[in-house]
Parts: structure tokens; sequence; C-alpha cells
């Protein structure tokens, strides 16, 4: 599979196609650098799809590399947000912070795991800044991102392996559906989640006490 690379300006596009070359520790640095730093057109996604299926046998590795790698990048983000602030997410209309800051304060890792599953334009950098500024717990964050990015290159490791060099296509036609369609199922176990705490809740407030 042929791994596009045009969009991505100079350095940007020799530096990935460099690190392409590297295999799982490419897509590692790729997944940390366009989840920290630098947003690369297609970013790990296509390299995960375009390695693992020229190499089905490593498809799990390059899906773990990739996990990794964006998760430590989101930790990079983090810890600067937290360090910072709501000073960090200044560049952010008031608007768009507002409506981030009330769903991870009502939802938390919920609204966090969304955020990494979904697709761009989803604005998966402001909630992963939020998450520092407003000081949300490093497991619960840590485990937002692996529980995400692992569910979302999980799926593109899968399609490399059953369709081949269709997959890539597939993927950008289809993914956004895809995406709602894991966020929705995430919304369901949330909702089914706290269904459950709420009625053990009522069931140990209406048990008669013990004489």
């Amino acid at each position: 599979m042929k791994i596009p690379l045009l969009g991505i300006g100079g350095s940007m596009k020799s530096l990935q196609a460099a690190l392409i070359g590297f295999g799982a520790l490419g897509i590692f640095a790729i997944a940390l650098l366009d989840a920290a730093f630098i947003p690369l057109p297609g970013g790990p996604d296509v390299v995960v799809m375009a390695l693992a299926h020229n190499n089905n046998a490593m498809a799990p590795l390059y899906v773990i590399a990739a996990v990794a790698g964006s998760t430590i990048g989101s930790l990079f983000l983090y810890f600067i947000a937290r360090k910072g602030g709501q000073a960090a997410l200044k560049k952010f209309n008031a608007e768009k912070r507002a409506r981030v800051e009330d769903l991870i304060n009502r939802y938390d890792i919920w609204a966090l795991l969304l955020a990494a599953v979904l697709p761009p334009p989803f604005p998966f950098k402001l909630f992963v800044l939020s998450a520092g500024a407003f000081r949300m717990q490093l497991w619960r964050f840590i485990a937002a991102m692996v529980i995400g990015r692992g569910v979302r290159f999980i799926l593109e490791g899968w399609m490399a392996v059953q369709y081949g060099e269709q997959a890539t296509d597939i993927f950008k036609q289809h993914y956004p559906k895809i995406g709602l369609g894991i966020a929705a199922a995430i919304v369901a176990i949330f909702l089914f989640n706290s269904l459950l705490k709420r009625r053990q809740l009522d069931g140990e407030l209406g048990a008669p006490e013990a004489e």
C-alpha cells in the first residue's frame, strides 16, 4: 500500500518518510509527534494501515506502537496544561472552552474516551489540554487514551489486513460514520453503567435497617 505523504511540507515530509522506514519505532515516533507537537496529514492512521497491510503478522505490534506513541504524546500536552492551567487553553475560543470544561466535569473519562475515538475535525487536543488544565486524575487520563486510541488503531489494523490497499479509501469514506457508531456505543455503556449505579444506590437506600 502506498503511504500518502502529499501535502506535508518540506522537512516534515522527509521526516515522516524517514520514520516510516523504522517500522514500529517509526509509527511510535509519528504518533507521538502528531499527538504532542506536529499534526501530520493522515497522522499515524494511514501509516498503521499501510504497514499492517504490508506485513500482517506485525500488525499487532504496529497498533501497540501507535497507541503508546499517541498516549505519551498526549501526556506532554496534559502536563503542559496541568502546569499552565487555563492559560494553556487561551488559543481556543471561550465558547468551546466552556463546552469542553462542562463535558469533562460531568463525564470525566467518558468525555475523553469519545475525543480519543472520534475523527477530525473533532477538537481532540482541546480535550487533552482541558484534562490537564482541570487536573483530571492521571490514571484516568491514561486509561482514556489507551482505550480510545486502542479502539481506533485496532480497527485500522484490522481494516488493513482485511481490505488491503482499499483500506485507506474505506477509512477516509466511512470512518466518520464508524467513529460515531463507536461513540454511540461508548455513550450507551456510560448510560447503562450510570443506571446500574443508580439502581444499586436506590437499593441501598431502600434496604431495611438491621435490628
